[in-house]
């Protein structure tokens, strides 16, 4: 590109042909307005500096006139932009240079971080995200893109749009998948104890637009009578009624003597992840029995509580199989503290958390 900087004398003796197409490295101001760094000069534009500058109410300007090869940085933000964005986001217009992407609907953001890294890594392109599987709602912005530059060379722009059209997308929102969802409970729980949980199991599936459609209570207190009674279970809800995804509260990941275990084993069960690297409720875990993914935590009384599994949950809802791999991004931003509530779905915001 070529710059220059004139001053209102240079500018008076201008012809305004000579400024077409020029961008302002700097806003000015004149007595019929100002004018935005970045913006480019149309016929209107420069007759009305030449104008200020012949009368002395123009500061001096700074200019660039792009070359072959030069994009401006509304152009690059917005191919930039439709190169990362994936399904359940659209463009929002540019402001400031910058191109929001925002979420069509509510649901899980999925963030491709490792090719994302690397678009950053080329200068000058910015693409910038909330955190990948934090749960978002429709409208809300979950992604920016900006060149620095008001002008950027076309080679960098086409690098960083090939690693995400090859890679990508690098961001998407995938929606909830309204589905019915049961649960075990394998505690001795007083009437009011499991009425709290499910009460808690039907406030937050019912939040991510799915159904609860109830517990069953197995009492553990003897192992073999329990094991059956949990394999019958698994039977019912995995096996004959296809639910996809099954809450269990009172296993313990750390106890391989609950008779869970064994049931689940048996059945051709494997579990995917014993405790998550996030806390509070670093002691849920992961398992599958068939097209059935199973989220556990130690104590039912939990499921009311804003924990881990306030993460995970709404990503099981959105279909996604978990694996050990895609949960250990969950250690990233993992410390749970209020301050990091704002990951959390709506519903878990003003939960307590559990002691200790």
């Amino acid at each position: 590109m070529r710059i220059a900087r004139l001053d209102p004398r240079e500018l008076a003796r201008t012809a305004s042909a000579d400024l077409l197409g020029a961008v302002l490295l700097a806003p000015v101001r004149t007595a019929g307005g100002s004018l935005a760094k970045g913006s480019r000069l149309d016929v209107a534009a420069a007759d009305r500096l030449i104008a200020a500058a012949r009368a002395g109410g123009v500061s001096p300007l700074r200019l660039a006139w792009p070359e072959a090869g030069d994009v401006h940085e509304d152009e690059a933000a917005g191919r930039l932009a439709r190169a990362v964005g994936g399904a359940g986001v659209e463009l929002r217009a540019p402001r400031q240079s910058r191109i929001d992407l925002a979420a069509r609907w509510d649901g899980v953001l999925q963030v491709r971080a490792e090719p994302l890294r690397r678009v950053n890594a080329i200068d000058p392109l910015e693409v910038f995200t909330v955190f990948h599987g934090q749960a978002v709602m429709g409208s809300q912005v979950v992604a920016s893109i900006k060149v620095a530059p008001h002008l950027v060379r076309d080679e960098a722009l086409r690098a960083g749009e090939g690693i995400a059209r090859n890679e990508g997308p690098l961001v998407e929102v995938r929606p909830y998948q309204p589905q019915a969802v049961a649960a075990i409970a394998v505690e001795a729980l007083a009437p009011a104890a499991l009425e709290r949980f499910e009460r808690g199991a039907r406030t937050k599936l019912e939040a991510l637009g799915s159904r609860f459609v109830g517990a069953i209570l197995i009492a553990d207190d003897r192992p073999a009578e329990a094991a059956a009674a949990i394999g019958a279970a698994l039977d019912q809800l995995a096996g004959r009624r296809n639910i996809r995804v099954l809450l269990v509260g009172g296993v313990s990941a750390g106890d391989p003597l609950s008779p869970f275990w064994e049931s689940l084993a048996s059945r051709g069960g494997t579990v995917i992840r014993r405790g998550v690297p996030a806390h509070p409720g670093s002691m849920i875990w992961i398992a599958e029995l068939g097209d059935t993914q199973l989220l556990g935590l130690p104590t039912c009384g939990m499921f009311s509580l804003a924990t881990a599994a306030d993460l995970v949950l709404p990503r099981l809802l959105t279909g996604e199989r978990l694996t050990a791999e895609s949960l250990a991004d969950l250690g990233h931003g993992g410390l749970l503290t209020r301050d990091m509530r704002f990951r959390f779905p709506a519903y878990a915001r003003d939960l307590g958390a559990p002691e200790g």
